[in-house]
C-alpha cells in the first residue's frame, strides 16, 4: 500500500506563501487520487483540495479557492499544494491522503492512506 510523507510546512506571515509536498512510495502513485486536508485545534478535519488520478480534475474548498493550487507529478510520485495569500485562519496541521482508483475522490471517507501531517502556522 502507498505510504505518504508531507514536507514544506512552517511559520509564515499573513500574505505569504508556502508549498507543501507529499512524496509517495510503495504504490502506483498514478492510480490514486490525492487530497490535502487540514485540521486546526478544536475544529473538524477540512477537505482543502483534491486532484484526480490523471490530474484532469481538481477540487477546492470555498475557503481556499483562488489562493491554493493542487498539482501532481506522477513520474515523481509527488503531489503539491501551493498556498498563496495565506491567512491566520489557514493555520492547521495539513495532511495529504490517497484515494484508490475508481473511488469517489470527492468524499473524505474514500481516502484510506494518510501522511503524518505538517504544521502550517500563519502569523498576523
Amino acid at each position: 500500500q502507498v505510504q505518504l510523507v508531507e514536507s514544506g510546512g512552517g511559520l509564515v506571515q499573513a500574505g505569504g506563501s508556502l508549498r507543501l509536498s507529499c512524496a509517495a512510495s510503495r504504490g502506483a502513485f498514478s492510480s490514486y487520487a490525492m487530497g490535502w486536508f487540514r485540521q486546526a485545534p478544536g475544529k473538524e478535519r477540512e477537505f482543502v483540495a483534491g486532484i484526480r488520478w490523471s490530474g484532469d480534475s481538481t477540487y477546492y474548498a470555498d475557503s481556499v479557492k483562488g489562493r491554493f493550487t493542487i498539482s501532481r507529478d506522477n513520474p515523481k510520485s509527488t503531489a503539491y499544494l501551493q498556498m498563496n495569500s495565506l491567512k491566520p485562519e489557514d493555520t492547521a496541521v495539513y495532511h495529504c491522503a490517497a484515494a484508490p482508483y475508481g473511488s469517489n475522490w470527492l468524499r473524505l471517507n474514500e481516502y484510506h492512506y494518510w501522511g503524518q501531517g505538517t504544521q502550517v502556522t500563519v502569523s498576523s
